[in-house]
Parts: C-alpha cells; sequence; structure tokens
C-alpha cells in the first residue's frame, strides 16, 4: 500500500464554468460527490457493463468523500481547438458517439430511489441522458469519451441531441462563432445519429427551445442567488442564450430544410 508521501500528487482540472475543485490524481480523477453520486454510478457502471467505451468508469468515492473516476487522456476542444471538430469527418463521429450512448442508455433501469441532479426539465423522461454534451464536456484522444455526468437524468434522446447540435455545430447568434455552413453541418451531425424523417422534424423545434431553457434557467436561478448560477448570469450567459435561442427559432425554415431535403 502507497503511503501518502508516496501517492501522486493532485493536479488541479480546469476549464469548466460549473465544477470546481476537480483534479487529477494518477490515472483518477476526483470531483466533489453529491446526493446524486450513487445514481450516475450506477448509470456509468452500467454503460460500461454493455461495451459503451465513451465515459469514464466510476471507482468509488475516496477518503475525503469525492468522486473517483477513470482519467480518460486527450484534448477538450472548447475553447481553444474546436478547430479539431470542424472536419465533417469529426462531427460524425461525435453523432456516432451521441446515438451508441443513447443506444446504450436505453437498456438501464435506474436503481430504486434513484437521486438526480435535475435542473432543466426536459420535454419528456424516456432514459437517462447526459444533459450538457458539448466540446466543453468532450475528450478528444485515442478514444472519444464524454466527461461531466453529473447532470446525468432522465430525459429524452431529441432534448439531448438538440442541445449537442447547437453546442457542435454550432448554432449560435455569436459572429465569432456563426458558421456558414451550419445547416450543412447539422445534416451531417443528424445523419451520423440516424434520425428517422419523424425525428427530425421533432428535433426542428426543440433546438430553439433547449436553447430558450438556458436563458431561463439561468435567470431563475440568478434571481434566486445560487451559485454558480448567478456568476454566470452576471457574466452574460444568459444573454448569449437568449440571442442563440431566437437566432436559432429564426431559422427554423433552414434547419428543416437542411435535415428533409
Amino acid at each position: 500500500m502507497p503511503t501518502p508521501a508516496d501517492s501522486p500528487p493532485e493536479q488541479p482540472l480546469t476549464g469548466g464554468n460549473v465544477a470546481d475543485a476537480v483534479v487529477r490524481v494518477g490515472d483518477t480523477v476526483r470531483r466533489p460527490a453529491g446526493a446524486w453520486t450513487p445514481a450516475v454510478y450506477a448509470f456509468l457502471a452500467h454503460l460500461h457493463d454493455v461495451g459503451f467505451g465513451g465515459a469514464p468508469r466510476p471507482l468509488g468515492v475516496d477518503a475525503a468523500g469525492r468522486e473517483v473516476l477513470t482519467y480518460l487522456p486527450g484534448t477538450v476542444p472548447w475553447p481553444d481547438r474546436f478547430d479539431l471538430l470542424g472536419p465533417d469527418a469529426a462531427l460524425r463521429r461525435v453523432g456516432r458517439l451521441v446515438r451508441d450512448l443513447h443506444d446504450a442508455a436505453a437498456s438501464f433501469t435506474p436503481p430504486p430511489g434513484a437521486v438526480w441532479r435535475r435542473l432543466i426539465p426536459p420535454d419528456g423522461t424516456d432514459l437517462v441522458v447526459h444533459h450538457d454534451l458539448a466540446p466543453w464536456n468532450l475528450v478528444v484522444g485515442d478514444r472519444w469519451a464524454f466527461i461531466d455526468w453529473d447532470t446525468a437524468a432522465p430525459g429524452t434522446r431529441l432534448w439531448d441531441l438538440a442541445y449537442a447540435a447547437k453546442a457542435f455545430v454550432p448554432l449560435t447568434a455569436d459572429p465569432a462563432w456563426q458558421r456558414p455552413d451550419a445547416a450543412r453541418r447539422l445534416r451531417t451531425l443528424v445523419d451520423a445519429y440516424r434520425l428517422d424523417e419523424r425525428q427530425r422534424r421533432d428535433l426542428v423545434p426543440l433546438l430553439a427551445r433547449r436553447a430558450r431553457s438556458m436563458h431561463d434557467f439561468l435567470a431563475e436561478q440568478s434571481a434566486a442567488g445560487v451559485l454558480p448560477w448567478t456568476r454566470l448570469w452576471d457574466d452574460g450567459h444568459g444573454e448569449t442564450w437568449r440571442r442563440d435561442a431566437e437566432h436559432i427559432g429564426d431559422r427554423a425554415a433552414d434547419w428543416t430544410a437542411a435535415l428533409l431535403d
């Protein structure tokens, strides 16, 4: 058994907007646990058991009461390496990864009394989904994987995919991040996910609705003085989500044409 002096040092991991006190210790990640940890751990263990390799494995809780998960080496694309997601092949890989995640989640039965960190009400509760599939929660390495599963909770495929599409295409009002080929990139992502025609039609209105839900959530939490959401609201994240939601809604016909033509 290694003594504390022999243990690997703790290296802070930064880059997220919400998580704090997240550190790397050797080949593990330690992060604050919560009431949701047992349910999330059961979900991650199920994903591993059914062969989904795009998520860390849960390894228990350490002496400090922190979650312990496998460390996934690689690069997080947001914000400085979004070029990694520029090629169509990369976008298709994301779409397949999200589809594989949802297919693996479909056979999961939550443990009795499961407690989830429910933040934004979804449009349904068909299966447990990530709720924050985005470039800031993707590791690009020898294998690609999603991290930061604390907000995993019941939702739907399309609710999760709408958020992922907004983030990975991206669909945004920000001129610095807008792409003239956004509609084509949306089609590339959705084709890789393999939505049928009915699901494609159902996805389009969810694109703006999902973005608007982020604005509304931040507004409510900021009004109640809840951290870290108050900080994000004060930093302008709420206004960004509002503009993005309006931009996405204004171009609904473009998204429909791209997905169905």
